[in-house]
């Protein structure tokens, strides 16, 4: 939430391009018992101002076991330009719904419930060239040092990761600027 304020604020001179990173790459199953343990640390960044939904995993859901579908599921998104509007939405069934993001049908869920074209939607969640390009996003972050969600890169230096409040983000922008003009 913080990064979208910060790029409304600085729309005329930021451009701000979204990038996949996989925690997980690869399928590890959790117990639902450890993963509902670990969901108790979303209490710390729900208490930030502006902080998305959050909700300690009270479903009997399983967890989702890897990042790969999600990511791939935002880029296909992103091809109707709803980027933000199903990243959101995705991030909320996970975060608040506590839904298994992994999972196909709640993907589809997400994509009909913030109106995306479902054929086209569908189509693109299964081209293998959304899924390169997520592979490419994580292995460009991984060769650049980056290895946490999020990581705020500046003018390609500049890496801030992990949440941020506002100020922080906003103080990091104003100094790539700064940079970027020789001020």
């Amino acid at each position: 939430m913080c990064l979208a304020k910060v790029a409304d604020e600085f729309q005329d001179s930021l451009l701000v391009e979204w990038k996949s990173f996989l925690l997980r790459p690869h399928p590890e199953p959790k117990s639902l018992e450890r993963f509902k343990s670990y969901t108790r640390s979303w209490m710390r960044p729900a208490e930030q101002p502006d902080a998305g939904r959050f909700r300690v995993w009270s479903t009997e859901e399983a967890p989702p076991s890897h990042s790969v579908p999600p990511n791939v599921a935002v880029k296909a998104a992103a091809r109707q330009g709803a980027f933000e509007r199903f990243h959101l939405a995705l991030m909320d069934a996970y975060f608040y719904g506590n839904r298994n993001v992994t999972e196909r049908t709640t993907i589809v869920d997400v994509a009909q419930a913030v109106g995306l074209d479902m054929v086209a939607f569908e189509r693109d969640l299964d081209d293998t060239s959304v899924a390169a390009e997520v592979v490419r996003d994580h292995n460009e972050a991984v060769s650049n040092g980056i290895h946490s969600v999020p990581t705020v890169v500046v003018n390609g230096s500049l890496p801030l990761p992990g949440a941020q409040e506002l100020a922080v983000y906003r103080r990091v922008v104003e100094r790539g600027l700064e940079r970027e003009i020789g001020l």
